[in-house]
């Protein structure tokens, strides 16, 4: 077998042998008919030979085709085997989770799923870490340091982006948060507009959250506003507070986070930006704990309409890619699923 074998393009093969009919075969796998056909086409392709016969009425199997039927049911049977062996052994380890906050909030996405999943899961373990942000937990989840992570995937660079794979949760309203005593402090929102003239802090300088500085930096850049000289970040609640209380720029957050002492958080509008929030993790992770945290941001998500676009809202085009077909402004949609 060619060494760059996905088990997936075996799949495909096994469906649409045992169905004779690439419709049929696509349904059992849910997936669309124009993907199974391009998997067994690049099947052939790697192997160097047909293995099914197409006319406008049939699909049948060549003699190569008949030959490696049997051979594929018993890999993928195996695949199988082993990956059951596997997450009975992930199932006995914690599962480390980073919750991109180093401060908790009444309405923080991750903080939420967590709270949900430990609940539906007692049996097991859901341990929370801490880096920073995505970028910098991407780094631990690739090292096998970490198991999962919130974050902004399309902010990532491609090459990490090719690593990982990531489960849309949730859109989130982003916001501004300053000093109680800044001139703009007063309103209940703020419209992007009146923030002409008044830098945007996007925590530039931190590497450990590059990708929230590109949705920041492309945030600003659209609506004709500036950012403010990338400082060293606070960590925690007191040292935040102290933060903007010096700088004096407005930070850019999202609603529903930390309570500071002397801040406002004033959501942003006109249009309404927002932060596509995703679980990240490694591809083919089985743990236990992976599957009931999906559970969580799904049951939360579908309850409080967490996918659901406001109309007139502003996302990047990278991040509405990921979103779930069908998921329109105004519209909703649910969370995919994770391997079982």
């Amino acid at each position: 077998m060619p060494r760059d074998l996905h088990p997936r393009l075996l799949r495909g093969f096994v469906a649409t042998a045992e169905t004779l009919h690439f419709g049929r075969a696509a349904e059992r796998l849910h997936i669309a008919q124009q993907a199974l056909s391009r998997d067994v086409r690049a099947l052939e392709g790697l192997l160097g030979e047909a293995l099914f016969t197409r006319t406008t009425r049939s699909v049948g199997l060549t003699p190569a085709g008949q030959r490696l039927l049997p051979r594929v049911r018993r890999l993928l049977a195996l695949h199988d085997e082993i990956l059951a062996e596997a997450a009975a052994g992930a199932a006995s380890r914690p599962l480390l989770l980073d919750l991109n906050s180093d401060v908790t909030g009444p309405d923080l996405t991750a903080d939420r799923v967590l709270e949900r999943a430990r609940a539906a899961w007692p049996e097991g373990e859901l341990l929370a870490r801490f880096h920073g942000g995505l970028a910098a937990a991407a780094v631990e989840l690739l090292a096998h340091r970490l198991d999962a992570s919130f974050g902004r995937f399309a902010g990532l660079p491609a090459p990490v982006r090719g690593q990982l794979v990531q489960l849309p949760v949730r859109l989130e309203q982003m916001s501004v948060m300053m000093a109680d005593t800044h001139p703009l402090a007063g309103r209940p929102a703020l419209r992007l507009a009146e923030l002409v003239g008044h830098p945007v802090d996007i925590c530039a300088g931190n590497p450990a959250t590059t990708e929230w500085a590109d949705l920041g930096a492309r945030l600003l850049r659209e609506h004709g506003l500036t950012a403010a000289d990338p400082y060293v970040p606070p960590v925690g609640v007191d040292e935040t507070a102290r933060y903007l209380a010096r700088h004096g720029d407005p930070m850019l957050t999202t609603v529903g986070g930390p309570r500071i002492p002397g801040t406002v958080n004033l959501p942003l509008v006109e249009p309404v930006p927002l932060s596509l929030v995703s679980l990240v993790h490694r591809p083919g992770e089985r743990h236990p704990g992976l599957r009931a945290l999906a559970d969580a941001a799904g049951v939360l998500g579908a309850a409080e309409g967490w996918l659901r676009r406001p109309p007139g809202s502003w996302l990047p085009e990278a991040d509405a890619a990921l979103l779930p077909t069908g998921v329109l402004p105004g519209g909703h949609g649910g969370v995919a699923g994770v391997p079982a």
